[in-house]
């Protein structure tokens, strides 16, 4: 158990140094920068409710940020690792293919979770500095957005070992945004379908990530209120089982492939 423990944490640590290493993130973290703190700090007319709304677009903003993140440091992690035949190593120490899994997910989540949090702390100081407060939302809307990034991380791991980078990116994008905007409409959208493509529309709704549930903007921004506690257990309940499943399928391509 300790050897598993050590060998977890280097993983871990070697995944999350490398990932920051990186100059896309700075990158990103530049541009967060450049853009959020203008939109979350202007009062559009002199009117101050109106500031709300580019909040909601700062936070969009961060939305689209951490989804890039993740969605890269998911397809970093192995494709690069064969390439350059460098698994051969780490497979020889010995370390077993799903220790390697598990450590290299822990440390790609780790990583964009410490970029996704310096953007929730420009955010608030922002919104802070110009006056404004939040309630019980911000700390209900932070761990659903944690909890909405690891399910990220996992589906572009997924996505990594099974087809090309620039597929994986494309296709995991599509499916993440398509239900961020669009999930909570496909069961009424499937009513007015004929019975083949409404059985379509509805297994994908069953079996696709539910992005739209971690999503708390408007509630933050326009002060709404926090949801139950039962509610936000049962979404962090369905990212645990969802990760889980997907890493589960993860490891057994990894074993499959031939290193």
């Amino acid at each position: 158990m300790k050897l598993f423990a050590r060998q977890v944490c280097a993983l871990v640590k070697l995944s999350f140094v490398e990932l920051w290493r990186r100059n896309d993130i700075f990158a990103l973290v530049l541009l967060g920068l450049a853009l959020m703190v203008p939109l979350s700090m202007a009062t559009p007319f002199g009117a101050e409710g109106a500031s709300r709304y580019l909040d909601e677009m700062a936070l969009l903003l961060v939305w689209g940020f951490s989804l890039f993140i993740a969605l890269g440091t998911g397809q970093r992690l192995f494709p690069p690792e064969f390439e350059s035949r460098t698994i051969y190593p780490l497979l020889a120490k010995p370390i077993s293919r799903g220790r390697l899994l598990v450590g290299k997910y822990i440390g790609a989540v780790a990583a964009s979770w410490s970029a996704l949090a310096f953007f929730y702390v420009l955010f608030v100081a922002s919104v802070l500095l110009r006056g404004g407060t939040f309630a019980a939302e911000l700390p209900q809307a932070i761990v659903l957005h944690f909890a909405f990034v690891a399910l990220a991380v996992s589906v572009s791991l997924l996505g990594s070992l099974l087809v090309s980078a620039s597929a994986n990116l494309t296709l995991s994008a599509l499916v993440l945004v398509g239900m961020f905007f669009f999930g909570r409409r496909l069961p009424e959208y499937a009513e007015g379908l004929n019975p083949a493509l409404a059985w379509v529309v509805k297994t994908v709704y069953a079996i696709a990530p539910h992005s739209e549930f971690f999503d708390m903007r408007q509630r933050l921004v326009h002060g709404w209120g926090a949801v139950d506690g039962g509610v936000l257990v049962a979404v962090l309940a369905y990212a645990m089982w969802y990760v889980f499943v997907v890493i589960l399928l993860a490891d057994v391509v990894l074993n499959r492939k031939r290193v």
